[in-house]
């Protein structure tokens, strides 16, 4: 197995992604929240989203939205209605102007990366076991980008558009989910795979 390889056992589960931005909702303040919750959402790295503009954000209300990502070559990223409503809440609250940064800190600037990972610590200490603290279970902030991934997998996004979404190569989603690529767990229609192969009638001589 590639050493690029993530176990299926190591990746947080959509309800634990769930129950620790609840609790970061609950217990924090400013922007730490909605960065933490747009993180879950777009599969961005927190380096990506920290340089995110609101101008980047395309937020229609109730509908799926799209994020511009301006690092490397580019892409663009949808945003599922219910990230979309925790971002036009927060532009609000916030009286963000298009050109501002979508998560400033709250003196300004961008969004130091101490401040999401004290409240990231906490919470997981607070929702996870005590056995999946010690086993490390989204440990770093960047888990979020893991499962976000892995769940797109999982919703029959193919590899190439979630390797796209990602910034990644499709050969490095392979790699890194492959508990998502077994044959076994592929159901194959045998009679027209037999169908396909059959080899034209070949006149004896």
């Amino acid at each position: 197995m590639s050493k690029l390889a993530i176990g299926e056992s190591s990746l947080l589960s959509a309800d634990q992604v769930r129950a620790l931005l609840e609790w970061i909702q609950e217990q924090s303040s400013g922007a730490v929240f909605p960065f933490l919750a747009f993180t879950a959402g777009t599969a961005l790295s927190p380096g990506e989203a920290a340089s995110v503009r609101v101008q980047d954000v395309t937020l229609p209300e109730g509908e799926l939205g799209e994020v511009l990502v301006r690092a490397g070559q580019g892409r663009r990223v949808p945003v599922s209605p219910d990230i979309v409503g925790v971002l036009r809440r927060w532009i609000n609250e916030a009286g963000l102007e298009a050109e501002d940064l979508l998560f400033p800190a709250e003196r300004g600037g961008p969004l130091a990366s101490s401040e999401y990972k004290s409240v990231w610590s906490q919470a997981r200490q607070a929702v996870l076991s005590s056995g999946e603290v010690r086993a490390h279970l989204g440990e770093r902030v960047s888990s979020l980008r893991d499962s976000c991934l892995d769940r797109w997998l999982e919703a029959g996004v193919p590899a190439w558009g979630v390797a796209e979404w990602g910034g990644v190569s499709a050969s490095w989603i392979a790699l890194r989910y492959p508990h998502r690529f077994r044959l076994e767990d592929i159901e194959l229609d045998w009679d027209h795979l037999e169908e396909i192969l059959r080899l034209p009638d070949v006149p004896e001589r």
